[in-house]
C-alpha cells in the first residue's frame, strides 16, 4: 500500500517529459552517487544538510523528493518542503526502488559539468531549425531542466565553448562529442548517450525529428509536418531564444502524440486532458 504523501516509480516516470513533470529533488549523499553514477532523469541535485537553505524557494511548487532507499531522509525533506508552502511528495522506495522496477536512468558520466547553480550550459549555430531545437527540448526535459543554451554565428560556436566552458552540439569539429553520426542526427546521439533509450515516445520521435534534419523526410509520416513547423518558426522569430520556447511547445506535443495518442484518429468527440499532475 503506498505510504502517505509519497508518489510510485510507475506514476513518476509518466509526467517525466511532460511540461507537468515536478520538480524532481536527489538528496543521495556524494558516496551513494559515487557508488551508482547514474541518476533519474529530469532530477536535480540538492544536500540535505543545506534543506533550510532551499527549501523557500519551492513554496507553491510540486516537488518530488528521493533519497537512496525511500526513508527517512526523503520523507523528511518533503514533510518540510510542504510546512514551507510546497505540495511535496516522497519517491516511493527512492532511487533503489526505481532501479528494481527497470525504469530508465540518465548516465550522469555522459552529462556536461555543470557549473554553480547545478546548471550544464550549451552552445550551437544561430538561427536553429530541427535538430538545434530538439536537442535542447531533450535535455531541458529528461537531464537538465535548468540548461542553459547560447546560440551565435556558426565561426564563433568553438571560441564561445572554449571560454565560456560550454558543450558545443550539432557542429562539426573536433572534441565535438554530440554532432551527426553517420545516418543519425544529433538527437539520436543524445537519446542513446544519455540512456533514454527506455522512454518508448523517444524511440517514436527519433526518425520524426532525423528525417527533416538529415534530407529524408521520408523516414517517418509525420516529418514532412514537422520540417514544415520548424521552417515557419524560423521565419516567426527572430529570436532565437524566443523561437526555442516556442519550439519546446512543439516538441511537448509531439512526444505526447508519440507516447500516448498515435492509434487515435480524429473525430467530433473531444479529448479531455488529464486534471491535475497526471499525465
Amino acid at each position: 500500500m503506498p505510504s502517505i504523501n509519497s508518489i510510485s516509480p510507475d506514476k513518476l516516470v509518466r509526467l517525466i517529459g511532460t511540461p507537468g513533470c515536478p520538480f524532481i529533488i536527489d538528496l543521495r549523499s556524494d558516496a551513494e552517487r559515487a557508488a551508482d553514477p547514474r541518476a533519474i532523469p529530469a532530477a536535480r541535485r540538492r544536500q540535505f544538510t543545506e534543506l533550510t537553505d532551499w527549501a523557500p524557494a519551492h513554496a507553491g511548487e510540486n516537488v518530488v523528493i528521493l533519497c537512496e532507499n525511500g526513508g527517512a531522509v526523503s520523507h523528511g525533506a518533503a514533510a518540510w518542503l510542504r510546512q514551507a508552502g510546497a505540495e511535496a511528495e516522497s519517491l516511493e522506495g527512492g532511487f533503489r526502488g526505481w532501479v528494481a522496477a527497470g525504469l530508465p536512468l540518465v548516465d550522469e558520466s555522459a552529462v556536461p559539468p555543470r557549473d554553480g547553480a547545478g546548471r550544464t550550459l550549451w552552445v550551437t549555430r544561430a538561427r536553429p531549425k530541427v535538430d538545434r531545437i530538439a536537442c535542447p527540448w531533450l535535455i531541458r526535459r529528461f537531464v537538465d531542466p535548468d540548461a542553459l543554451f547560447l546560440f551565435v554565428a556558426a565561426p564563433e560556436v568553438a571560441g564561445v565553448a572554449e571560454r565560456m566552458g560550454a558543450t558545443a552540439f550539432d557542429v562539426e569539429g573536433e572534441g565535438v562529442r554530440w554532432s551527426h553520426r553517420g545516418d543519425l542526427c544529433t538527437f539520436d546521439a543524445m537519446v542513446g548517450d544519455f540512456g533514454l533509450e527506455g522512454f518508448a515516445g523517444l524511440a517514436r520521435l527519433a526518425p520524426i525529428v532525423r528525417g527533416p534534419d538529415t534530407g529524408h523526410p521520408e523516414l517517418a509520416p509525420e516529418a514532412a509536418g514537422l520540417l514544415a513547423v520548424s521552417l515557419g518558426l524560423s521565419r516567426m522569430y527572430a529570436d532565437d531564444l524566443a523561437q526555442l520556447e516556442a519550439g519546446i511547445a512543439v516538441y511537448d506535443a509531439l512526444y505526447r502524440w508519440c507516447r500516448d495518442a498515435t492509434d487515435e484518429t480524429h473525430n467530433w468527440v473531444s479529448h479531455t486532458p488529464a486534471k491535475g499532475r497526471r499525465a
